[in-house]
């Protein structure tokens, strides 16, 4: 099956396409994609034309002669879809100039059509599919409208925080129109207060682990026939996961493609074309979807720098401790590897509690240093999270369930006490730092290896595209 690549300046210099042809995928590289400071028009002419192709090809609007057009935002990109209040909101909580994943997505989705949407972590991704969602709901019907599933509890957290924070409304707005509500379903809730909360009305828009939800759509407490707009965000770590079949039953069993917008969002998606063709011969999306992949060059943010340090394989502990007392970080993540099953059965303690003890015994940059892994019970888990994210300095020990989603903007650097077992893995730790945009600040990946791993250090180099320096420690 062909498919056609283009970036946005070589879009540019063409003439409008026919109807029927619809590029399957569009690369737009970062350094064309700078805010603009022009501000565009919808006149006759382009507002015959798709949203995408009347932001390439419309003029621009001045306002005096000799004075400065005005810059290009998010409220101009979305006015004409989202409703006031959320985009008065939007601008409250910050989000006003445009990210590039913005830019290039958003005229795309408002069209209407399906999509994969491929860009770094920390680009906006998530406030990109939100303001689609939003687009598309309307708050006065009762009816789930919205469904968007999530990995794990604490990026589904993350999500319906910001979705509420979207949703809200002025207090004179709510007593005359209907607000719009999130339900978060997710794995550790309180199932039997969801089921009431369904029963009695449902909400505008539901964020789900797959397994809290595959619960409520077998029970037949959660319907999804009105359902509008799905999103399946970190898509390639959900199809890699053991609820794969639970997945792939939602995309196809209980809505149609005929009926919804579907968007999956992922900063890595390995064989891209192969999964959009899959996508199509499967049915999880319609015929038209297209491919959304901002900075293919450059899979990671530029602002990061990443380092390694050699050591003994006893003397992590120390090598850690060294790296901790010279950088002073502010923020900080140590990311640790899961405990192999034959390391449980022998009843050996996990590394991260060995590594916590140690740093809580040694290490006095910290009063306290916080633990996030699987194993903890999820009370446990939001605790750490909430003293992370009050703000000041931090030091969490996490193994990757802390490295897809999780935005903690304020981490200046991040230590791989153990190597990521894959590039991707590499990439999403990676991206818990580096999470401000238009922001130039420096911040650190830093891996503790033996000798012998750094051919593969060497090979998610390559395959990353980004350059190591060597620490002497």
């Amino acid at each position: 099956m062909a498919t056609a690549t283009l970036s946005a300046t070589q879009l540019l210099p063409l003439s409008l396409p026919k109807p029927s042809q619809k590029p399957r995928h569009a690369n737009f590289p970062f350094q064309s994609l700078n805010p603009s400071p022009r501000l565009f028009s919808s006149n006759g002419f382009v507002s015959n034309c798709s949203p995408i192709q009347a932001l390439l090809n419309s003029t621009p609007i001045t306002t005096e002669a000799g004075s400065e057009p005005e810059p290009f935002t998010l409220r101009k990109i979305c006015q004409s879809h989202v409703p006031d209040h959320v985009l008065c909101r939007m601008e409250e909580l910050g989000f006003v100039v445009p990210t590039p994943v913005q830019r290039q997505a958003l005229p795309t989705l408002f069209s209407g059509r399906d999509c994969i949407l491929h860009a770094q972590t920390g680009s906006g991704k998530t406030l990109t599919y939100l303001l689609l969602v939003f687009s598309i709901v309307n708050a006065r019907r009762s009816a789930v409208q919205a469904l968007i599933v999530v990995p794990t509890r604490e990026l589904g957290m993350q999500v319906t925080k910001v979705a509420r924070m979207l949703a809200t409304k002025p207090m004179e707005d709510e007593l005359e129109q209907k607000s719009c509500t999130v339900m978060a379903l997710l794995d550790g809730g309180m199932l039997m207060r969801h089921k009431s909360w369904l029963k009695a009305e449902p909400p505008t828009i539901v964020v789900a682990t797959i397994g809290s939800l595959c619960q409520m759509l077998e029970k037949h407490m959660i319907k999804l026939e009105a359902m509008r707009v799905l999103v399946i965000d970190e898509v390639d770590f959900m199809f890699s996961s053991k609820q794969v079949s639970s997945l792939r039953k939602l995309l196809t069993s209980y809505s149609s493609i005929n009926t919804r917008q579907t968007l999956f969002a992922s900063a890595s998606i390995p064989q891209h074309k192969i999964f959009l063709d899959k996508c199509i011969q499967q049915k999880w999306t319609k015929n038209d979807a297209i491919h959304v992949h901002v900075n293919p060059v450059e899979p990671m943010p530029s602002c990061l720098h990443h380092r390694f340090v050699i050591c003994l394989k006893n003397r992590r502990h120390e090598t850690l401790l060294s790296l901790l007392q010279s950088d002073a970080p502010q923020s900080a993540i140590v990311f640790v590897g899961e405990q192999s099953e034959k390391s449980k059965k022998a009843g050996n303690a996990p590394s991260a509690t060995l590594l916590i003890n140690f740093l809580k015994a040694s290490y006095e940059g910290y009063s306290d240093i916080l633990l996030l892994e699987e194993d903890m019970n999820f009370n446990s888990r939001a605790a750490s999270l909430s003293e992370v994210r009050q703000g000041g300095s931090y030091l969490l020990v996490s193994t990757d369930i802390a490295a897809r989603g999780l935005d903690l903007p304020e981490t200046t650097h991040i230590y791989n006490y153990d190597l990521p077992r894959t590039a991707i893995d590499y990439l999403h730790r990676a991206g818990r730092t580096g999470r401000k945009p238009f922001s130039d600040k420096k911040c650190s990946v830093t891996s503790i290896i033996i000798s012998k791993e750094r051919f593969v250090l060497e090979k998610y180099e390559n395959e990353l595209m980004f350059n190591c320096e060597e620490l002497i420690v």
